[in-house]
């Protein structure tokens, strides 16, 4: 029996990001600064869930009893409790100090002489630390604009590869939004996904280096910047990196994580008990807006799937996809337009997830590959629109800039990502012999 196929049913997914895009641009050419992130996704999310449960065909408590099957599926919570959790951990983390002492050691350490090369691996660790390119930028920009104006060096280029350098940590961190949804969304461990991602991002890291290196050196080298630093404060991302990367279960990772940052933070005098079972609940509170809008997309997603709007889709894209090279292309192809419709790189993925998910099962692509494609190509285009909120933070604190696009032309990182991620697929396509579904199946 031929499963339902229907365009329409697409319609609620055009109305949220429609809605979204458009309010986004009309603010923006009205100057509103932050233009995109103005309207809460999760409100345009529910303008679609709305349509949905008027377009759509049978009685309202089924509607409904399927939305709500959407929106609680295993999947669902469990990517909103990692949330939670992710949440609670870099609050406290950064209450008791380790974002400072994160950002101090990293400056302590980086030879003044390789100012742009230097911005570009310490923003890496911290957004991988901390699991956020947006703060990392914001705390990053402000330091590596003054070293390049003492040492004469170009200042977009030194901005480029802060960003850059955060969207690498942001791309490849545990308790990150984006690499939570990737890996949720195609059923993948965490771990898994990191070792994909990373023989992908790697190379892309080490020819920027190689770059910035080359011609990132200031005319004159800046004064030693002196920073005190506690190194027992960045130990509780250590942990929670490498204990991921061994593949402890994430939810006793990030519990460890909370406590570990908690204990220091106590003993260190940075907050009380109270205080630290406080920090706890605002970072819950922070993650609210993307649980909810991950609630939103599960159950519109489930509506959609049943009135056929997943296999409309899918149909159409056979048409162009005929094998796994091409199918990969698709999904990269698929996330980065919606990422450059929405500015939000955790929403790209949300929307992309069920989709990218039956193409990587009907040409058996290996689910942590698509993962990491959905994760790369999202913070590609994040690291590179100019209505990002990396992008927009990074270009509010130069003085001299004209445009955007002087820095954003200076973001080799996300540029040499893109290219490797596509070199992958193709060599993946040509070791794999590009077949075809039917001729994989034995």
């Amino acid at each position: 029996m031929d499963k339902k196929a229907s365009g329409k049913a697409l319609l609620p997914f055009g109305i949220f990001v429609g809605v979204y895009l458009a309010t986004g641009m009309i603010l923006n050419f009205q100057g509103v600064e932050m233009a995109f992130y103005q309207l809460p996704a999760p409100v345009a999310a529910i303008l679609g869930v709305l349509v949905a449960f008027v377009m759509f065909s049978g009685k309202m408590d089924e509607k409904l009893g399927t939305f709500l099957t959407g929106c609680g599926s295993e999947g669902i919570m469990t990517m909103c409790m990692i949330y939670l959790f992710a949440g609670a951990f870099a609050t406290v983390s950064n209450a008791m100090g380790g974002v400072d002492s994160v950002v101090n050691l990293g400056m302590s350490v980086m030879p003044p002489q390789f100012i742009a090369a230097g911005a570009f691996v310490i923003s890496a660790f911290i957004a991988l630390a901390t699991g956020t390119s947006v703060g990392t930028v914001t705390a990053m920009t402000p330091i590596t604009i003054g070293l390049a104006e003492a040492g004469g060096i170009n200042t977009f280029l030194v901005v480029g590869a802060t960003i850059g350098g955060a969207m690498f940590g942001d791309n490849l961190s545990m308790i990150s939004d984006t690499t939570i949804a990737a890996t949720r969304t195609q059923g993948v461990e965490m771990k898994d996904k990191f070792k994909t991602n990373f023989f992908i991002a790697l190379p892309a890291a080490i020819l920027t280096i190689a770059l910035l290196l080359i011609f990132g050196r200031p005319e004159t080298a800046p004064a030693v910047v002196r920073v005190e630093f506690n190194l027992i404060k960045v130990l509780p991302y250590l942990f929670v990196l490498i204990a991921s990367l061994i593949g402890i279960n994430v939810f006793v990772v990030l519990t460890g994580g909370i406590l570990f940052s908690g204990l220091i933070g106590v003993f260190t005098g940075s907050f009380t008990v109270l205080e630290f079972t406080g920090n706890i609940y605002s970072g819950f509170s922070g993650m609210f807006e993307i649980f909810l809008l991950s609630m939103l997309m599960g159950g519109l997603a489930t509506m959609v799937e049943k009135e056929g709007g997943i296999e409309w889709v899918l149909q159409k894209i056979k048409k162009i996809i005929k094998n796994q090279t091409t199918a990969e292309l698709g999904i990269a192809t698929m996330v980065s337009l919606t990422d450059m419709a929405t500015a939000n790189n955790t929403v790209s993925i949300l929307i992309n997830g069920s989709v990218a998910k039956e193409i990587s099962e009907e040409y058996q692509i290996d689910p942590k590959r698509t993962a990491s494609l959905l994760d790369i190509f999202s913070c590609v285009w994040q690291g590179l629109l100019p209505y990002s909120a990396q992008i927009l933070f990074a270009c509010a604190l130069i003085t001299n800039l004209d445009s955007p696009f002087q820095v954003i032309s200076m973001c080799w990182y996300q540029y040499l990502l893109a290219a490797f991620a596509i070199l992958s697929a193709l060599i993946a396509g040509k070791r794999r012999g590009a077949k075809t579904p039917k001729q994989q199946v034995k």
